[in-house]
């Protein structure tokens, strides 16, 4: 079967729904050694790509140049929920850099947390560029395109020079030939990639594992990368998100994309798994990798306790009443 079904709903005893998916974890040798479902299913990046979209910007040492904070740079790898800590650093790295909100590709928006959202709503807050979950992302674009001469109009095309450098980046990691990479438009405007998930693993163990790169700068700057995001896990994504969970774990790192799609790496372990919701459910992550990391046998035990605290497998209604269940169900197949 091409998916496993990888956590199930109950509800007063009767199975209510199925997420079924693929999970795939390779070891630094480039090898599937643990599977549930077809590893080579091709799937799109989503936001799981901004680690290797901010290599060309890590390059080019924007940070230093603009005398950027660590959770400043962060936002360059970010989903960030429009918190005001998130509101902060993007505000400082508007100011530093130069750049004008109105140069974002970004659609004007609200933040995508609730409380932000409301607040914006209820003191009539207009929609801003700045909001958009990705708008770090378009900063580090911007400025590295300003840095380098680039234009900057069209810095979100696939023919840009910073987009080339991003995708050359992310392919050189991925052991993947350029070529057969798949091409999309994400929902922010950036072109968005596809390819096996076996191989968003490897790319993955290589965050973790910049030995395994043999590119110094590309080195250099995935060691960058990965800093901020291990001392910024709440810009990366936000308090109780699985990202930052994860991130809380300095062993870890781990970046989540939009319809389902996680990618993660143990660095003490030297193994990577990437894994796809089919239905596209984010909700379900904390559930699955929960499950992946006790199958594995993973020692930190807080991490683990720290994702099955974000989604319970008691399942509550409106008035808070235990109405069902969900739990994981799929077991790795070891290789």
């Amino acid at each position: 079967m091409k998916y496993s079904p990888l956590v199930e709903e109950y509800r007063g005893g009767i199975l209510e729904n199925v997420h079924y998916g693929v999970v795939c974890g390779v070891n630094e040798r480039g090898e599937v050694i643990y599977s549930s479902g077809d590893d080579m299913h091709i799937a799109f990046l989503r936001s799981a790509a901004k680690p290797f979209q901010a290599i060309p910007v890590a390059k080019q040492k924007i940070d230093e140049k603009f005398g950027l904070t660590s959770r400043e740079a962060a936002l360059f790898t970010a989903s960030h929920r429009g918190e005001a800590y998130h509101m902060e650093a993007l505000e400082s790295l508007l100011k530093k850099t130069g750049i004008a909100e109105e140069e974002l590709l970004t659609n004007p928006t609200y933040p995508l947390n609730d409380e932000p959202k409301f607040a914006c709503l209820s003191q009539g807050v207009a929609k801003r560029r700045l909001f958009h979950n990705c708008s770090g992302k378009h900063l580090g674009f911007l400025a590295l395109s300003k840095e380098r001469g680039f234009s900057t109009d069209d810095y979100y095309e696939i023919e840009h020079p910073a987009q080339q450098e991003a995708l050359d980046a992310f392919t050189d990691l991925a052991d993947y030939p350029r070529e057969q990479i798949q091409l999309g438009l994400d929902g922010c405007g950036f072109p968005v990639f596809a390819l096996p998930l076996k191989h968003l693993a490897i790319s993955y163990l290589k965050l973790a594992c910049p030995d395994l790169i043999e590119d110094q700068a590309t080195r250099e700057a995935v060691v960058k990368i990965t800093g901020w995001m291990t001392e910024n896990p709440d810009i990366v994504a936000s308090h109780n998100f699985t990202c930052t969970a994860l991130l809380e774990d300095p062993n870890i790192i781990a970046k989540g994309g939009a319809m389902g799609v996680y990618g993660f790496a143990l660095k003490k372990e030297r193994i990577s798994f990437a894994l796809k919701v089919i239905d596209g459910s984010e909700l379900v992550w904390p559930l699955v990798i929960a499950s992946i990391l006790t199958q594995i046998g993973y020692d930190n035990e807080a991490t683990v306790k720290r994702l099955q605290a974000l989604v319970p497998e008691e399942i509550k209604n409106d008035n808070q009443r235990v109405v069902g269940k969900k739990r994981a169900v799929f077991t790795l197949e070891k290789r």
